[in-house]
């Protein structure tokens, strides 16, 4: 039997009743089938696909078409999940205008049911507003900011000293009251957050954020698919990495010793199918 369809509603009430909200990244339709199959109940189709399928040194170099391509993938594999699609780096900033087109096309062309946007300053508030009088939902997205790591010192946690965590505080609020239905926590110290959740109504997911009402980890990291360190917030739950290299060697060490293809990976055929073969070939 399908498991019923995850909604907004269903997210709120989860948070209302203190049932934790699951959450993980897929790229494609594989990773997409393996998160509805495992039942959880979001799926980021994160813009972290830039680095970690497209081999990209960043997540800003990820381009709207791209995107599109992973979620459209995603959302064919997913039946139950609620899907958020993370707009990229430069399809927002430039006007309201443009952030709703950006937004409009992750629903229209790929299917999501909502879109995450980063940063709580006054230029995100004005898109997470406009997006959502357009009718679609938001996904906020505080603490460490990725696309925009250089401005915050790079790719490190929040809310360390007074200012950031004063800063971080505003952002949360003011992403929630700007008509965000969800909010993502990136990267904060939990005592700072646990001072923050009682005055947030919408359910947040935290990564590397300690407990919250749910939680968000990148597939591939959870998986030890990723090449090299991860995130200390990184539990790993599986080593695929490594017995993806296996694999493959065995099977390069089979082809170069003849010892693949055998005969059992082989089609048969008639008697008469050969000849007939051999004598084309004779008459050409």
């Amino acid at each position: 039997m399908m498991r019923p369809q995850i909604t907004l509603r269903r997210l709120a009430e989860m948070k209302e009743a203190g049932e934790p909200i699951v959450m993980v990244t897929a790229y494609d339709y594989p990773t997409a089938r393996a998160a509805e199959q495992a039942e959880v109940d979001m799926v980021l189709v994160g813009d972290s696909g830039a680095q970690v399928v497209l081999g990209h040194d960043s997540t800003v170099r990820v381009t709207v078409d791209e995107m599109l391509v992973l979620a459209a993938a995603v959302r064919r594999g997913i039946r139950s999940a609620f899907v958020v699609c993370d707009v990229p780096f430069g399809s927002t900033e430039v006007s309201d205008e443009q952030a709703v087109a950006t937004a409009m096309r992750f629903v229209k062309e790929a299917g999501a049911d909502a879109v995450k946007l980063e940063g709580g300053g006054a230029m995100r508030l004005s898109r997470i507003r406009a997006i959502v009088a357009a009718g679609i939902p938001v996904v906020g997205h505080v603490g460490l900011t990725p696309q925009t790591a250089t401005a915050l010192g790079g790719l490190r946690a929040q809310g360390r000293t007074a200012d950031s965590a004063a800063r971080f505080a505003r952002e949360a609020l003011a992403v929630q009251e700007a008509g965000a239905s969800l909010l993502v926590i990136e990267a904060v110290p939990s005592d700072v957050v646990e001072v923050v959740l009682p005055s947030v109504s919408i359910p947040v997911i935290g990564i590397g954020a300690g407990p919250a009402d749910g939680q968000v980890l990148v597939m591939h990291d959870l998986l030890g698919i990723t090449e090299g360190r991860t995130a200390s917030f990184v539990k790993h739950y599986a080593a695929i990495g490594p017995d993806m290299v296996a694999g493959v060697a065995a099977y390069a060490q089979d082809v170069r010793a003849r010892a693949f293809p055998a005969a059992e990976h082989a089609y048969s055929a008639t008697d008469e199918a050969v000849a007939a073969a051999r004598a084309a070939l004779e008459d050409a």
